[in-house]
């Protein structure tokens, strides 16, 4: 069954993406370190009490688990693919009942001095266990009950995180949507994908009543177009109503689901409401700290934005503006670069894999990098609503550093054939 996993040749270790991981961890921590920098002040590196002490310790392991899953036997990693993801899933549970609530997410398991999201893992496992479904050969993806495994993988861990009431760690497992459009799923549900997206944005930015006014203009467009086919037309009218009941699910999903900073959030990148010392004033000082970087940047440890914390949680979710204050439009690109020959690295060793196994995970965590990286780094300039996911292997935190290195250096490890 496994075989294939054990065919080797004298390639190794893809030396790309080892390299742009140090990279990106390295620009993480000097961030860090800088964001919490006193000038004129003691700033030991080996002072626990620091952000970039512990993450120093974070960093430390992340390399150990990395070293340890390039050591041991790629066969394992298989094989216990759906093991590890009912662990995940039973952490997430006992989340739920002996949690540790922070930022309005009860999401964290404490131990001791530290914290430990299993979320982060949950993102690791449900890539491996869509690989492992989707190599074994047993069935069709063209049959639609595949479609409904599949999707109930991922639906799973949604619910869960959703009664966490972290709903931005739920968006990020949308991105599987990649991996299942690479694997067969019908271009068509895409496009209804992002049209639900423009509907609930249409929606919630104006009311029910412009929705269905638009809904109604566009239907009757196609009823006349379709008028000589009997199938089309009852397509037309199924599809009307399954949105207009969707339009009427915005609203009570955006008042019963997301909770009250979530909603104050959306509703200012909308523009219906303004928060001028709450949302906004994130928003506000997060794109003043990256545009007064200009070209060059104020130079290392000159950030006047973060270091007199004007910008909220700027080691961990606002990372970028650090960044961006101090290293300029130059420092961003070089960033920006490193993720995206990060991605495409992924995605071109993914393709030219003659092993099944590696192309589905590769593609699975070549999603979910993206999204956190687009989404994060979209909320720091107000094109996405705030909310709340880390920048991979830069953020502050030991389990997204732990998790996302566990997710690269297994694919690493699965690509040495």
């Amino acid at each position: 069954m496994y075989s294939d996993l054990n065919r080797r040749n004298t390639k190794g270790f893809d030396a790309r993406l080892i390299i742009y991981y140090i990279a990106l961890v390295f620009i993480g921590w000097i961030t860090i370190y800088s964001t919490c920098y006193i000038p004129d002040g003691v700033n030991t590196i080996f002072d626990l009490s620091k952000p970039y002490c512990k993450q120093l310790i974070w960093i430390g392991s992340s390399m150990l688990i990395g070293i340890v899953i390039l050591l041991i036997d790629k066969q394992l990693i298989q094989h216990y693919a759906y093991y590890f993801y009912l662990l995940c899933l039973v952490l997430m549970v006992l989340v739920l009942l002996i949690g540790t609530e922070i930022s309005g997410a009860k999401a964290w398991i404490k131990i001791g001095e530290f914290s430990i999201q299993p979320t982060e893992f949950m993102k690791v496992a449900t890539a491996l266990a869509l690989a492992k479904f989707f190599n074994e050969g047993k069935t069709s993806t063209e049959k639609r009950y595949v479609w409904l495994i599949v999707g109930g993988l991922v639906l799973v861990p949604i619910i869960i995180i959703m009664l966490q009431h972290d709903a931005g760690s739920a968006l990020v497992f949308a991105s599987f949507i990649i991996l299942f459009y690479r694997e067969g799923l019908s271009g068509g549900l895409l496009i209804l994908a992002f049209i639900a997206a423009f509907l609930a944005v249409f929606t919630l930015k104006f009311n029910e009543l412009y929705a269905l006014a638009l809904l109604t203009s566009v239907f009757i467009g196609f009823m006349i177009k379709d008028r000589i086919h009997k199938k089309k037309m009852q397509r037309d009218i199924i599809v009307f109503v399954i949105c207009i009941a969707f339009v009427f699910s915005v609203n009570m999903l955006y008042e019963h689901v997301l909770e009250p900073h979530q909603k104050v959030r959306v509703a200012t990148i909308l523009g219906q409401t303004s928060d001028p010392k709450g949302a906004d004033f994130n928003l506000n000082q997060s794109k003043i700290a990256i545009g007064s970087g200009g070209f060059f940047g104020k130079g290392y440890l000159k950030g006047t934005q973060t270091k007199l914390k004007f910008v909220p949680e700027q080691s961990t979710d606002f990372i970028f503006c650090a960044i961006g204050e101090e290293w300029g439009f130059m420092g961003t690109l070089v960033v920006f670069g490193l993720y995206l020959a990060l991605i495409y690295r992924i995605l071109s060793l993914s393709e030219k894999s003659r092993i099944p196994f590696v192309r589905h995970y590769g593609y699975g965590i070549a999603g979910i990098i993206a999204v956190h990286f687009f989404v994060n780094i979209g909320m720091t300039i107000g094109l996405v609503p705030i909310i709340g996911i880390p920048l991979p292997f830069l953020s502050y935190g030991g389990s997204s550093l732990w998790a996302f290195t566990t997710m690269l250096f297994v694919f690493i490890k699965l690509n040495d054939n």
